[in-house]
């Protein structure tokens, strides 16, 4: 397995690719609170995939750039997750795993126990689990989450900014509409019970324009 280049897997707000783009050249991301530093080689992946694997996500902790609950994947729970693969140089790779770590740039992490096991714990912090969901063209396929599975979480709700995030990166990168969107957002652990589907999808539903309101045209949504 050729680990000179590796796919990163992301599944929450890195999905959206203008997003990501922080973690490699650095700068904030609009709705965001934090500033990134960007990597040693700010130059733009290699090449993108739009995939799912096997397992799910869910909401817990507090995150510090969005405020309320943070994405964590479990590859137990039931079902596919919807995420996205960028191809990264392995000194790339390891930058944006230190900038998900809160910690400096510039450290080539041992990778070896996650890409030959499959899991490996580089800290007890909250994406500091590495786990590898697969391989493509010979590249093993990478994730960080938290170490607890959805079971043992401290489960809490996300915020309106980066639900709003997480469903323009998945139309993004699957071509999803805000109804589905919303939907596979509404039934994750953490958010299931605290926000419905129809409040997710207003906020990924653009709104109607003044001319539009005046003529009674509903907005997109409203017209699926």
């Amino acid at each position: 397995m050729d680990e000179s280049s590796l796919w990163y897997v992301a599944y929450g707000s890195n999905l959206f690719h203008e997003r990501f783009a922080c973690y490699l050249s650095g700068g904030r991301p609009a709705g965001g609170a934090r500033r990134y530093t960007g990597c040693r080689d700010p130059r733009p992946p290699r090449a993108e995939l739009s995939v799912t694997v096997p397992g799910g996500i869910y909401f817990a902790l507090t995150s510090q750039v969005w405020g309320g609950g943070m994405a964590f994947y479990d590859p137990a729970l039931p079902g596919r997750a919807a995420a996205r693969a960028y191809l990264l140089t392995r000194r790339q790779f390891c930058d944006v795993m230190s900038q998900e770590m809160r910690r400096d740039v510039g450290t080539d992490h041992d990778l070896s126990e996650a890409v030959a096991h499959g899991r490996q714990r580089v800290g007890p912090g909250r994406y500091e689990t590495i786990v590898r969901v697969g391989e493509r063209g010979g590249h093993p396929m990478l994730t960080f989450t938290a170490p607890q599975p959805a079971s043992a979480a401290e489960l809490n709700a996300p915020s309106a900014p980066y639900l709003t995030m997480l469903g323009h990166g998945l139309h993004e990168a699957h071509g999803w509409a805000p109804a589905r969107a919303a939907g596979y957002l509404a039934a994750r652990p953490g958010a299931r019970g605290a926000w419905t589907p129809r409040r997710i999808a207003a906020l990924l539903d653009p709104p109607r324009r003044p001319a539009d309101r005046a003529a009674g045209l509903p907005s997109s949504h409203e017209r699926r």
